[in-house]
């Protein structure tokens, strides 16, 4: 016992040397400046907005819901009073699970400035207090059809033209609600709509830039005042209750038991326009968890979502050929990392680094192990249908991250600044002067005061990654419907 008495009476002597800095052993990187870089990313990535840019995206979501409204119109086929969810971030940012490789490449600051991607449910199914029993039989795992055989008959009449049929032995017909079919409806209409409404063009009205259909998608690009704004529109079929195939995911313990209420997180759920690997494109939609999803993110720490903010901002750049792996495959992570380590270890301010590092591995870990499991459907794996030969080029892609995290980081911030700087810049040059800002004189009553202007900015800048429910009567689509949680806008 002596040596180490006398150890320790020597480190205390005015030789002992400064505690060393903390270091990452992998790369050596200084977990200090790491999470400098990281504040420096979330500082650029997030940025705030004034009055007239809240007052642009309000024109903008305003646009899109007339113009929804008068799709309503056109042929009675979308729900009368509807509800949508608005959730900040594209398609592309992995808001939802739908894959990538059917989508035209949109850059911020070269195409947009700020990206949305809205839920619009062509059916609903609402009256449902019990699980949610879907067609499975035809599909892989985490993907179902969808008999019209659930509704009545004046909804199968209006929509059969978007259906393929199956005809069963004993005469009956199966319409099976078709997602490439409904896509392919809902950008026609679309494109009837914005038509008709450009051949009347008023004061302050949004200028379409771009309407694409990627794969079942349909991408618009809004010019307002100085914005540019994108809107990744997904035809849905939305859901009241929890789907039986993930019943048993409910029995297990949660990160977010005791912080929200089970209630919250399975008030419903959606099937989004996405096959699997080998399944048939007509039929096949994919279950998303996205309305779940929102409240889950209530419970996860500014640190590590600031943390998977950077990481994705890496991947997204590293990772894109050939696409394999979405945004979306690290959300599933995160939640899964929620789930295995101790709440007071996430909660940690300064812990960003230790979080991306372990992001990295993570996914390093699901690509050489060719598995990452649905975080609702675990028995689900999202990277089965990959080749080794895919997944082990990614995963020599991470090793590279991970050999030099600093590096990679100070190149995600580099983009992010260029982003904002075109954005600056295509602002100073007046790209889209033509079009009025919302706060011009254009004798317009119908203009948002400056109450909304704040409530949009608080919004916007103080719940960044959160999801806005939005009611949309198409009668009425004056008043402004924003729902955050059980506040309404």
């Amino acid at each position: 016992m002596a040596a180490p008495l006398a150890s320790k009476a020597g480190s205390a002597g005015t030789n002992s040397k400064p505690p060393f800095p903390e270091l990452d052993f992998r790369s050596g990187a200084r977990v200090e400046e790491l999470n400098k870089l990281i504040q420096e990313f979330t500082k650029h990535d997030q940025r705030e907005y004034d009055d007239q840019r809240a007052l642009e995206i309000h024109t903008a979501k305003d646009f899109i819901f007339s113009m929804l409204g008068m799709v309503q119109k056109l042929d009675q086929k979308l729900p009368v009073a509807n509800e949508y969810l608005l959730l900040s971030g594209g398609v592309r940012e992995g808001v939802v699970d739908i894959d990538l490789d059917e989508l035209n490449v949109y850059a911020r600051g070269t195409d947009y400035d700020m990206d949305f991607t809205l839920l619009v449910p062509a059916l609903k199914l609402h009256d449902r207090n019990q699980p949610v029993t879907l067609d499975m039989r035809h599909s892989a795992l985490c993907h179902s059809w969808l008999s019209l055989r659930l509704f009545d008959e004046g909804t199968i009449s209006k929509w059969k033209d978007c259906c393929t049929i199956v005809d069963h032995i004993n005469g009956a017909t199966n319409y099976f609600f078709s997602p490439t079919k409904v896509a392919d409806w809902f950008y026609d209409s679309i494109s009837i709509v914005l038509s008709e409404i450009q051949k009347k063009p008023q004061r302050g009205m949004p200028k379409v830039e771009k309407v694409e259909k990627n794969g079942t998608i349909i991408s618009i690009i809004l010019g307002v005042g100085s914005s540019r704004m994108l809107y990744d529109i997904v035809p849905v079929v939305s859901f009241k209750g929890w789907p039986a195939v993930a019943q048993s995911w409910l029995m297990e313990n949660h990160f977010w038991d005791g912080k929200i209420t089970e209630e919250e997180v399975i008030s419903g759920f959606y099937l989004v326009p996405a096959c699997s690997y080998k399944g048939k494109k007509d039929n096949e939609w994919r279950l998303s968890f996205a309305r779940s999803e929102v409240q889950l993110k209530k419970c996860i720490s500014s640190s590590l979502m600031q943390a998977y903010q950077a990481c994705k901002a890496i991947i997204i750049k590293l990772l894109s050929r050939p696409k394999a792996i979405s945004p979306y495959h690290l959300r599933s992570m995160m939640l899964w990392a929620c789930d295995r380590l101790p709440a007071t270890y996430l909660a940690q301010e300064d812990y960003a680094a230790h979080f991306l590092l372990g992001l990295i591995d993570d996914l390093q870990h699901c690509l050489v192990n060719k598995m990452c499991p649905n975080y609702f459907i675990p028995q689900c794996n999202m990277l089965e249908h990959l080749s080794e030969e895919t997944v082990m080029l990614h995963a020599r892609k991470l090793s590279s991250v991970r050999s030099d995290p600093a590096e990679h980081l100070r190149t995600a911030i580099e983009h992010v600044k260029a982003a904002n700087r075109l954005t600056l810049e295509l602002q100073r040059r007046g790209s889209t002067t033509s079009i009025p800002s919302p706060q011009s004189d254009g004798g317009d009553t119908n203009q948002p005061d400056d109450r909304l202007a704040k409530k949009l900015q608080q919004l916007v800048t103080e719940n960044p990654g959160k999801s806005i429910s939005v009611f949309i009567n198409p009668d009425d689509v004056t008043r402004p419907h924003f729902r955050i949680d059980d506040k309404f806008f």
